[in-house]
């Protein structure tokens, strides 16, 4: 994997995070996050 990638995915991950404070589980953020990679449409 590229190293840019890499980056931009933790970044990613990162924000969704911050952006998740108070959700309710684990199971939340979680799909937070998936919904995060999938291609814009």
């Amino acid at each position: 994997m590229a190293l840019g990638f890499v980056s931009e995915l933790s970044n990613k991950i990162r924000v969704n995070q911050r952006r998740s404070y108070g959700l309710r589980d684990e199971d939340d953020l979680r799909l937070t996050i998936l919904t995060c990679m999938l291609p814009e449409l």
